[in-house]
């Protein structure tokens, strides 16, 4: 969903009168964690969720844990529930034969890594993940979201924040963009990852937040198909959580932005869409642009007159992301 400019000021109309409602959510949350009976399973979970309603950065830092996971020879499995498909029961994902209309589109993005599951039932998938020796026994398995589902016990839980949004106006959903209260999100934090530069001012209310787990920057990076768009004249489309981040991305690298267009987050696609862009590239002798997850949510065919930009995950201290992975191993 795309979040409404009143999520980013105190007070007010219409957050003061929702304010109600967001303790009535946060109440059922808190409930939630008290009558959870968490299942644990037979090798470590590390949990990487946000605090916001919408995208904050977790599937690039998922990816990215993976992908380091992987280099230091470890066997990792993704677990997801799958936001936007219609498949409910614990499935292994194949991208030969699952579209995101099946699976959603971070699925099929974390496919391309590990094998991935999808679970409504986490706690289901969790035991079905780590049971399933298909490519050799797991050793770990990354949760991309899940913070607030108290089913799983999490041996990390790693809290992502854009830096640009922060916490918004800190009011719990629908008077502000939260899923809980910060205080009750940090308690569980093993490890706050901060993405991007902190223009939320995270880093200097460090006291006044009461973050005393580790800090964690990173920010993210568009990939090598940069340098080629430097000049040129593009039709930009995204259907994501946070769409001027991606326009933004592109206007950073010199890219003559001729028309952007936002769809809401997990937009499905139409080929009346498609045409209409096509359409528009072709009037401006543009290229048409989108980002790796709008991309796996298009056939095949409709990505051969389509440029992605790929992105991926720059740490600032790989020791200390190394030392909060660490603990999770006995070798």
């Amino acid at each position: 969903m795309r979040a409404p400019d009143f999520w980013r000021r105190e007070g007010g109309f219409p957050g003061g009168v929702l304010a109600p409602l967001g303790w009535c959510y946060g109440l059922v949350g808190r409930i939630r964690f008290a009558l959870a009976r968490p299942v644990s399973a037979s090798v470590p979970v590390i949990c990487v969720g946000n605090l916001v309603v919408g995208g904050a950065g977790k599937t690039p830092v998922a990816l990215s844990l993976a992908r380091r996971l992987i280099a230091q020879d470890r066997n990792v499995r993704f677990l997801t529930r799958g936001y936007g498909g219609r498949l409910i029961s614990p499935v292994r994902v194949d991208a030969r034969i699952h579209t995101a209309k099946e699976v959603g589109d971070e699925a099929l993005l974390l496919a391309r890594v590990a094998p991935t599951w999808v679970a409504k039932d986490r706690a289901q998938g969790v035991m079905t993940a780590a049971s399933d020796a298909d490519g050799g026994s797991p050793d770990v398995i990354i949760m991309d979201d899940g913070f607030q589902n108290p089913s799983v016990a999490k041996d990390l839980s790693l809290l992502v924040v854009d830096g640009g949004y922060g916490f918004g106006n800190r009011h719990v959903f629908p008077s502000g963009p939260l899923r809980e209260t910060v205080g009750s999100a940090l308690g569980r934090a093993d490890a706050v990852v901060l993405i991007g530069a902190d223009n939320a001012g995270i880093r200097n209310n460090l006291g006044a937040l009461k973050i005393t787990s580790p800090l964690l920057r990173a920010w993210v990076r568009p990939g090598p198909e940069v340098e080629g768009l430097k000049g040129t004249p593009v039709v930009a489309f995204a259907g994501i959580a946070n769409p001027e981040k991606f326009f933004k991305t592109l206007r950073d690298t010199g890219c003559e932005i001729k028309a952007a267009h936002a769809f809401d987050d997990h937009h499905p696609f139409t080929p009346e869409d498609l045409d209409r862009l096509r359409a528009e590239a072709e009037k401006w002798g543009a290229k048409l642009v989108t980002t790796e997850k709008d991309a796996v949510r298009c056939s095949p065919e409709d990505m051969e007159t389509i440029l992605v930009l790929t992105i991926s995950l720059e740490w600032a201290d790989e020791t200390s992301l190394d030392a909060a992975l660490r603990p999770l191993f006995s070798d």
